[in-house]
C-alpha cells in the first residue's frame, strides 16, 4: 500500500471517529438536557443510559457532573440567543415576536434553575454571568424591532426589561378556578 493511500485511508479513518464522538456528545446533551429539566438530581449513569452510550463514553466527554452541567446550560444558551432572528420572522409583529421569545427565555431560566445548586459553582456562576451580555443583545435586538415597528417607546433600556422580566417570573402564577357545573 502507498504512503498516499494509507494516509488517506487513516485520515477517512479519524474523520468518521469525530463523527460518531460528535453524535454521542450531542445525544449525551439531549438526554442531559431532558431529564435535567425533570430533576437535578439525575444520576450521570442515567443520562448515559438516554443517550445510548456507556457511562465510560460520557464521562470522557464531560469528565465531571459539574463539566455536564456546564455543556447543557451553554448550549440552551447558543439556541436562545441565536432563535431571535427566527422568532422575529415567523410572527406577524415585532410585539408578537418579543412576547414570544420571552416565553423561550423564560423556559431557560426554568431549566436553570431546574439545575439548582448545581449551578452555583464558580466556572458554572462565570458562565451565566457571561451570558448576561448575549442575552441583553438579543433582548436589544427585539426592541429594536418593537421601535422600528411603533410598540415600544425608543430608549428602552434591555437591562432593564431583562430585570422587571425577571421580577415577573418570581410571581407565583395565579390557579384558575375550575368551572363549576354547566355555568
Amino acid at each position: 500500500m502507498s504512503t498516499k493511500a494509507g494516509a488517506g485511508e487513516a485520515a477517512e479513518t479519524y474523520r468518521t471517529q469525530r463523527e460518531v464522538a460528535s453524535q454521542k456528545h450531542a445525544a449525551i446533551l439531549e438526554a442531559a438536557q431532558a431529564l435535567f429539566a425533570e430533576t437535578q438530581t439525575v444520576s450521570l449513569n442515567e443520562i448515559a443510559k438516554r443517550a445510548g452510550v456507556g457511562a465510560g463514553t460520557l464521562y470522557r466527554h464531560f469528565p465531571t457532573r459539574e463539566h455536564l452541567i456546564l455543556a447543557v446550560y451553554q448550549q440552551e444558551l447558543a439556541k436562545l440567543v441565536g432563535s431571535v432572528d427566527q422568532v422575529l420572522a415567523a410572527e406577524p409583529t415585532a410585539k408578537e415576536a418579543f412576547a414570544v421569545w420571552f416565553e423561550i427565555l423564560a423556559a431557560h431560566i426554568r431549566l436553570k434553575h431546574g439545575l439548582g445548586e448545581a449551578l452555583y459553582s464558580a466556572a458554572v456562576r462565570d458562565a451565566v454571568s457571561a451570558s448576561y451580555a448575549p442575552v441583553t443583545a438579543a433582548v436589544s435586538k427585539l426592541l429594536d424591532a418593537c421601535v422600528a415597528e411603533g410598540s415600544v417607546r425608543p430608549g428602552t433600556d434591555p437591562a432593564d426589561v431583562l430585570l422587571l422580566m425577571g421580577f415577573l417570573w418570581r410571581v407565583p402564577r395565579p390557579t384558575r378556578a375550575s368551572p363549576k357545573g354547566g355555568d
